[in-house]
């Protein structure tokens, strides 16, 4: 984020008097408390500044690249995480081709009766199954699908950062977003190279809190 200069300079003055109560600051400043408090905010908020009940604002020592760090390590999957696209054991591969094209995704992830996760299918998989002479629409996609455990999976929980070096070493496009329950494991959203490139573009222009 680009400080203005009166943010600066607050900055400045709680270096150099911190810890320091806002109305001193805006004494030094020549402005309202008032005037002052947006900016306090802020740069209390994006770990310029902290603030102690009685005691004022003084600076964290932390710099802007430090900030961003300590930003990305606190992005979780639930606040990016899009919804999943699932098929089940039973359909054809000629189905989970209909679906990827429909769906504009890269993988899809598949469930069994009892919506558990199963299995997974990749472009690779589908291409791989339509080679040849063989009719699609006889061939169930749990014959082709990787199977689990063999599944790189994800929880909402886990950070943003630890999904993107996942995608990176595994060489895949997505990973299943799952909760636990009594029959296993549930689907309930998926996380790709697109959701995290969102995330960090969004971390770029300041808009992430």
């Amino acid at each position: 984020m680009e400080l203005n200069k009166r943010q600066k300079m607050i900055i400045e003055i709680t270096k150099e008097s911190g810890p320091i109560t806002g109305e001193q600051i805006a004494e030094k400043l020549n402005v309202t408390r008032a005037t002052l408090r947006p900016d306090l905010a802020i740069l209390t908020m994006s770990g310029f500044l902290d603030a102690r009940p009685r005691v004022g604002y003084y600076y964290t020592g932390k710099t802007q690249s430090q900030l961003l760090t300590d930003k990305v390590k606190k992005m979780t999957v639930s606040a990016y995480e899009s919804i999943p696209v699932v098929v089940q054991e039973s359909s054809s591969a000629y189905d989970a081709i209909c679906a990827m094209f429909l769906e504009d995704v890269g993988t899809l992830f598949v469930v069994n009766k009892d919506s558990v996760l199963t299995g997974a299918l990749s472009r690779k998989d589908l291409l791989r199954a339509s080679l040849g002479n063989q009719d699609l629409s006889t061939i169930p996609v749990s014959v082709i699908m990787s199977r689990m455990p063999n599944i790189t999976l994800c929880h909402s929980d886990d950070l943003v950062i630890d999904v993107a070096k996942l995608l990176i070493e595994r060489q895949i496009d997505g990973l299943p977003v799952v909760k636990e329950t009594g029959k296993g494991l549930e689907v309930i959203g998926r996380i790709t190279k697109t959701n995290i490139t969102r995330a960090f573009v969004e971390l770029a222009e300041g808009e992430f809190e």
